[in-house]
């Protein structure tokens, strides 16, 4: 896997989502033939509701295991559907992310969720890279497109590599005592815990 897409899955993980990654989408061509759209980086899902570090059951306890990240925007009432691109370098979204073929693909794999057709969810996407949709059994889905790359700020639509990265050292400070006995699988989550571990310190420089 892409060390960008697997920190950036990580960083995902971590805040509740459920993922898939680097998943190709197929369309037939003229001719009766096959051609790959695009791959997707990584596709995100996370259901409504508090994130603990821990299970924890003593409410004057929860507060201080709450895993939160601002710059997710995230309402606590939605579902949080993101649709990722992955960048080293600027963080932009491929052409071939937003064509029909690849949004209806995606959306086809999580459409249970949906009370809206999966036509009328991808035509709300193409028009707006931020919607929201009705939940089936209730309840409102925002499903968003998101860049993760090299950018000065974070926005619904933008993630900047940096702030992944200081969420994670940020992650694994506070909650040292949390995961000592937790055993991380990931490669780029594992080299940034064991940074933090042996006592480094990774600044960002000015001007990248």
């Amino acid at each position: 896997m892409d060390i960008g897409i697997d920190l950036i899955e990580s960083y995902l993980r971590i805040n509740g989502y459920f993922t898939l990654t680097e998943f190709e989408v197929q369309r037939q061509v003229q001719g009766g033939g096959y051609e790959t759209v695009t791959d997707v980086d990584v596709m995100g899902i996370r259901y409504p509701g508090e994130l603990l570090a821990a299970e924890e059951h003593d409410p004057t306890r929860r507060e201080r295991l709450l895993v939160e990240d601002e710059v997710l925007k995230l309402n606590l009432d939605d579902v949080d559907v993101i649709i990722g691109e992955v960048k080293q370098g600027k963080a932009v979204w491929n052409p071939g992310l937003t064509r029909h073929h690849t949004l209806h693909a995606v959306i086809n794999r999580i459409q249970w969720l949906y009370a809206d057709p999966t036509h009328d969810v991808v035509k709300k996407l193409q028009d707006n890279p931020v919607c929201f949709s009705e939940a089936r059994g209730g309840g409102s889905i925002r499903t968003r497109l998101v860049a993760f790359g090299r950018s000065p700020h974070n926005d619904v639509n933008t993630i900047s590599l940096t702030h992944v990265f200081e969420f994670l050292v940020g992650y694994f400070e506070e909650f040292d005592d949390v995961l000592k006995p937790a055993q991380i699988k990931a490669p780029s989550a594992a080299l940034v815990r064991l940074l933090v571990k042996t006592g480094f310190s990774v600044k960002k420089l000015d001007g990248l």
